[in-house]
C-alpha cells in the first residue's frame, strides 16, 4: 500500500461548514416569510423583501444550498473512505466547491430582485444554469472518477444511491430548463401548455425523489452503520430498496397535476406509482431502524445516532403521507392547502435537515481531528429543538390544511359556498403563528449547532485526521 496517498479533506471541510451556514440563511428566511403570512406587514413595504420574491430564495437555500453542500461533503467523503482512493481529478473538486458556491450567491442576488423563470425548484434563470449544468458535471466526473480507480472490488451501497441521485438530477436539469433567452436575465421555456407542466412536474418531484431521498438515503446508508457501529441489517434489502425506488419514483410526478388539462390517465398513472413507491421506501426505512438490532441502547446516550434514526421516522411518515396525498379523492381534499406544505417540511426538516445534522456531528470531528465535537450536551439540546420544531411545524400545518379543505368544499342546502375564501385565511392565521415559532425553534437549533462546529474547530487537536488510505474496508 501507498502511505503517501492521502484523502481529499479539504473540500469535504469547505462544504460541510458551508452546509451549517447556508442552513442557517435559507432556514432565517424561511421564519422571516411565515412572519410576513402571519403579520403581513413583516415584508416592510421592501420589494425585494416581500413574499413573493424571498420564498423561492427560501426553498433555493434550503435545497440547493443547505442539502447541495451536505451532498457534496458527504459523498465526497464516503467515496473516498468506501473506495479506499483519493477524489479523482485533482483541482476540478475545488471547483465544484466555488462554483457551487458562485450558484447560491447569483440565486441570493436575483430571485429577491425577482430575476425568475418562474418554475418550481428552477426559478434561476438561463446563466445561472449554465453554470449548474458546468459545476455539476465537473462533479460528476469527480465522482465517478473515484469510483472507477477505486482499490476495492465492491461498490457500497451508499454509492449506488450518490451515483443514481448526480445522473438522475443531471438529467432533469437539463430537460426541464431547455429555454428559448430573449435578454441576459430573461427566458422562456421551450415547452408550452400542459406539457411544460407535465415536464416541470417530472422535474419538481424528482428533485424531491432524487435529489432530496436517493442522495440522503446515500448518506443515511454511510453514517447509521457507522455511528451505530453495526453492518447495514440487510445488504440484499438496500441493493433490493435501490432498484425499485429508482425504477418507481421516476413515475410520479404527474400526482402534482390531478384535476387539471393534464390528461386523467398521465395523472391516474402519477398516482398509481406513488401508491407503488410506498414499498421501496417503507423497504429502506426499515433497513436504517432494524440497523440498530442489538444495539439499541445507544439511542440513551448518542444524540448524534437520535439526530439519525428521528430522521428515518421521518422519512417513513413522510414516505407514506405522500402517497396517501396521491389518491385522487385525498387529494381534492389536500391540494392547494397548507396540509401540502406541512407534508413538504415533514420530510425537509425531519429527513432531509436531521439527516444532515446528524452525519454532520458524526463528520466534523473526524475532518478537523478532533475525538469528538466540542458539546455533546448541545448536540442533544440541539436534537430536542429540531424535534420540537418539526413537530410543531408540521401538525400545525396538518391541522391548517384540512381545516381549509373542508372550508374551501362546505356548501349550503342551496348550493352557495358556506365559507368566503377570506373566512378561511383568517381561520388559518393561529395556526400560522404556530408554524412560525416551529420554525423559529428549529432554527435556533441551527445557530447552535453553528458555535458547536465553531468550537469545535477552535478546539485543540486530539486526535489525528486520518488521511491515509486504510488496508481495510471502512464501511
Amino acid at each position: 500500500m501507498d502511505t503517501s496517498t492521502t484523502y481529499n479533506y479539504k473540500v469535504v471541510r469547505q462544504f460541510a461548514v458551508m452546509t451549517v451556514i447556508w442552513g442557517i440563511v435559507g432556514m432565517s428566511v424561511g421564519v422571516l416569510i411565515a412572519s410576513q403570512l402571519a403579520w403581513p406587514a413583516m415584508n416592510f413595504e421592501i420589494p425585494y423583501l416581500t413574499f413573493s420574491r424571498l420564498r423561492p430564495l427560501h426553498t433555493n437555500a434550503v435545497i440547493f444550498a443547505f442539502g447541495g453542500c451536505a451532498l457534496f461533503a458527504t459523498s465526497y467523503y464516503v467515496v473516498q473512505r468506501t473506495c479506499h482512493t483519493r477524489l479523482f481529478g485533482g483541482p476540478l473538486a475545488a471547483f465544484t466547491f466555488w462554483g457551487w458556491q458562485l450558484v447560491i450567491v447569483l440565486a441570493a442576488i436575483t430571485l429577491p430582485l425577482g430575476l425568475t423563470s418562474t418554475k418550481e425548484y428552477a426559478e434561476l434563470e438561463w446563466p445561472i444554469d449554465i453554470l449548474i449544468t458546468i459545476v455539476w458535471v465537473s462533479y460528476a466526473i469527480v465522482f465517478f472518477g473515484t469510483i472507477f480507480k477505486r482499490k476495492t472490488s465492491h461498490i457500497y451501497v451508499a454509492n449506488w444511491f450518490f451515483g443514481a441521485f448526480i445522473l438522475t438530477i443531471a438529467m432533469l436539469h437539463i430537460v426541464n430548463n431547455m429555454e428559448v433567452p430573449v435578454t441576459l436575465w430573461k427566458s422562456y421555456s421551450a415547452y408550452s401548455g400542459a406539457k411544460d407542466a407535465m415536464i416541470q412536474w417530472w422535474y419538481g418531484h424528482n428533485a424531491v425523489g432524487f435529489f432530496l431521498t436517493a442522495g440522503f438515503l446515500g448518506m443515511m446508508y454511510y453514517f447509521v452503520p457507522k455511528q451505530a457501529g453495526r453492518p447495514v441489517y440487510s445488504y440484499r434489502l438496500s441493493i433490493v430498496h435501490f432498484w425499485a425506488l429508482i425504477s418507481t419514483y421516476i413515475w410520479a410526478g404527474p400526482h402534482h397535476l390531478h384535476y387539471t388539462a393534464l390528461p386523467n390517465w398521465t395523472s391516474s398513472l402519477g398516482m398509481v406509482f406513488s401508491l407503488i413507491l410506498l414499498a421501496p421506501s417503507w423497504g429502506g426505512m426499515i433497513n436504517g431502524i432494524m440497523t440498530l438490532s442489538g444495539a439499541w441502547d445507544k439511542l440513551r446516550t448518542d444524540p448524534i445516532l437520535r439526530f439519525l434514526i428521528v430522521s428515518l421516522s421521518f422519512y417513513g411518515m413522510s414516505t407514506f403521507e405522500g402517497p396517501m396525498m396521491a389518491i385522487k379523492t385525498v387529494n381534492a381534499l389536500s391540494h392547494y392547502t397548507d396540509w401540502t406544505v406541512g407534508h413538504v417540511h415533514s420530510g425537509a426538516l425531519g429527513w432531509v435537515a436531521m439527516v444532515s445534522i446528524g452525519s454532520l456531528y458524526a463528520l466534523l470531528p473526524k475532518l478537523f481531528g478532533r475525538e469528538g465535537m466540542y458539546s455533546t450536551r448541545l448536540i442533544e439540546l440541539h436534537f430536542w429543538m429540531a424535534t420540537l420544531g418539526t413537530v410543531l411545524y408540521i401538525a400545525s400545518m396538518w391541522i391548517s390544511g384540512v381545516m381549509q379543505g373542508l372550508m374551501w368544499r362546505a356548501v349550503n342546502a342551496d348550493g352557495t359556498l358556506t365559507y368566503s375564501f377570506i373566512e378561511s385565511v383568517e381561520a388559518s392565521h393561529p395556526f400560522y403563528v404556530v408554524r412560525m415559532l416551529g420554525g423559529l425553534i428549529f432554527l435556533a437549533g441551527m445557530l447552535i449547532m453553528a458555535y458547536n462546529v465553531y468550537r469545535t474547530i477552535r478546539g485543540s487537536k486530539t486526535a489525528e485526521v486520518d488521511t491515509s488510505i486504510p488496508a481495510v474496508a471502512a464501511h
